[in-house]
């Protein structure tokens, strides 16, 4: 029996599927990731990705924070590809039970994911940091150096930067779902990025499957590992 062979069978069999998700899973949209050898991280700006990207830096340099927000992190045009597709028509048929993603693009949802765990927070969600009023993903995309508010506060992005914690209640979901799960497939990730990737441990089901390019720290824990881009995969399930 082949890899795919091996795949179709578990997923054939499977009633509680969770899919847990990193950047691999949004470039084949079109969404640069970070650690890639052409990723964010290999590409020359005043001050490194991780930096620019983190609580300290958006506090202290707001306007340069949003020209490389702006610039890198919001991709609207990217469209749902074929892993995201196939997901949703999963969770329609009433084979997953959520998806669990590192990923800020909401092409989950989409695709018509319902039930979305987002670990790091969401590009299409914004609030003003004084008076709490929410904002579309449009007033940061289309304001000048730093958007503010109507009441003359900063708009930040509800994404999760470095030195931030994760959302303590979209954790506790995600984790309860993976703990209840009976498949896990973990795509896309190099998980390396933490606390994220530690959550992969809850999982005590009967197959966890890792699709990924290339090779990852847990491939050794996995039942069953194909290293290959993730829509490719799903899609021909």
């Amino acid at each position: 029996m082949t890899d795919f062979e091996k795949l179709k069978d578990i997923i054939d069999h499977s009633h509680r599927i969770v899919f847990f998700g990193g950047a691999g899973v949004s470039t084949e949209s079109g969404i640069p990731d970070f650690r890639s050898a052409d990723g964010l991280y290999h590409q020359k700006y005043d001050y490194p990705p991780e930096e620019i990207l983190s609580h300290t830096f958006f506090m202290r340099k707001p306007e340069e924070f949003f020209r490389f927000y702006r610039d890198k992190m919001l991709c609207l045009t990217a469209k749902p590809n074929k892993a995201h597709l196939k997901l949703a028509q999963w969770e329609r048929e009433g084979k997953l039970t959520s998806v669990v993603t590192q990923n800020i693009d909401g092409l989950h949802q989409a695709a018509g994911s319902r039930r979305v765990h987002e670990l790091h927070g969401s590009v299409l969600r914004n609030h003003c940091m004084k008076c709490g009023k929410s904002y579309g993903v449009e007033k940061i995309a289309e304001s000048e150096g730093i958007p503010l508010c109507d009441c003359g506060g900063i708009i930040k992005p509800d994404v999760v930067l470095y030195e931030e914690a994760l959302p303590e209640d979209t954790v506790m979901q995600a984790l309860d779902d993976i703990r209840r799960a009976d498949t896990l497939i973990v795509a896309g990730t190099s998980l390396t990025v933490y606390p994220a990737a530690s959550y992969v441990r809850y999982y005590g089901g009967d197959h966890m499957i890792l699709i990924n390019r290339d090779e990852t720290p847990y491939d050794g824990y996995a039942d069953l590992v194909i290293h290959d881009k993730v829509g490719e995969v799903l899609s021909k399930l």
